[in-house]
């Protein structure tokens, strides 16, 4: 197989299972260099990023492969995949428990545990959802990413639907990109809410800490519903529904709106103790070190026959202890 062929491969199976980000281009960037068009239309970009983007064939310019030094002529379509893919073909089978809800020929449900990857990444190279699922069973090789349509974070509990053969995979992506895969959150987040309510921001990479995303007018579109369910003296217990699946994004939108994730490493800052707060409660909260977010309800329609099927997952233990000990707080202190 040429290198050629390989590239336009993967990028294949990248389309299969990314969402790509499709721009028009307009005469004022007329015989400019394809490398410098990206860095003036993705700001929120390194160029370095850029080209090695460009160079993998994540960049297509009127569906074609395109390369760094090519000019182009102010009219064109262009097409360009942000996330990088690691090779399938350097990700190896590892005995790694995995929790299956449900399966059957053409899917697999799986609840996923905190501290546990989903594919392999810049630091995580094994011991990932991707690496457990090669081992779980063999046929997935032949699957896009193991049949990984969607993820979650690292510390992000919860339901993901996995693909085992090629038409399912393309049937759940499809399903994806159209918004008709239902997906439901519950989180703990700072702060006494009032009711739910809906966050339609942009997200993208944060400019200053390359770590962060963020809210950015030159993000891609992000839609988040959220609804109370149970309210305490300085946190609130809330269920949320997907539009969109941006990286981090309940996490930002949450932050946008001041009511970060109970234990949010990267967007909570420092945890909030409620003033006279139990000491069971304090000592919880301090030692609470991922973000308090569970993916709990999964619904979709079945690839192979299309009827709507649904599943759920009950909130990770620790998460439910967290929960108790708030409402011992609160009812202690409505005592007193």
């Amino acid at each position: 197989m040429s290198l050629e062929w390989h590239i336009i491969t993967k990028f294949i199976y990248r389309r299969m299972t990314e969402e790509p980000i499709i721009k028009t281009l307009t005469e004022e960037f007329a015989g400019k260099r394809l490398d410098i068009v990206l860095a003036e239309l993705f700001p929120e970009y390194s160029r370095s990023r850029l080209k090695t983007w460009i160079e993998q064939g994540q960049v297509l310019v009127n569906g074609e492969i395109a390369r760094p030094k090519n000019k182009v002529l102010g009219d064109e379509v262009l097409q360009l995949t942000v996330q990088t893919i690691e090779s399938d073909a350097n990700c190896e089978a590892e005995d790694i428990p995995l929790d299956i809800v449900y399966q059957d020929d053409d899917i697999i449900v799986i609840n996923k545990p905190a501290d546990f990857v989903v594919h392999p990444a810049a630091g995580h190279y094994s011991g990932t959802v991707q690496n457990a699922l090669l081992h779980y069973d063999e046929s997935l090789a032949s699957v896009p990413r193991a049949g990984i349509v969607h993820r979650l974070d690292k510390d992000t509990t919860g339901l993901m639907v996995v693909a085992r053969n090629l038409s399912s995979h393309k049937y759940l992506v499809e399903q994806i990109q159209q918004h008709d895969v239902i997906r439901e959150y519950q989180a703990v987040v700072h702060g006494v809410m009032t009711g739910g309510g809906m966050v339609n921001q942009k997200i993208g990479r944060h400019p200053h800490d390359r770590i962060k995303m963020a809210v950015t007018d030159h993000g891609r579109e992000a839609v988040t519903h959220y609804r109370l369910l149970e309210r305490f003296r300085e946190h609130s217990h809330i269920k949320l529904q997907l539009e969109t699946g941006r990286t981090h994004q309940i996490r930002v939108h949450m932050n946008f709106l001041r009511h970060p994730v109970v234990g949010d490493p990267v967007y909570a800052g420092r945890h909030r103790i409620p003033a006279g707060a139990q000491q069971e409660l304090v000592d919880y909260l301090q030692q609470f070190k991922r973000q308090a977010l569970h993916a709990w309800k999964l619904r979709f329609a079945h690839p192979q026959h299309g009827n709507e099927v649904s599943f759920e997952a009950p909130l990770a233990d620790d998460i439910q202890q967290l929960i108790s000990l708030l409402h011992k707080d609160m009812l202690a202190h409505e005592a007193k």
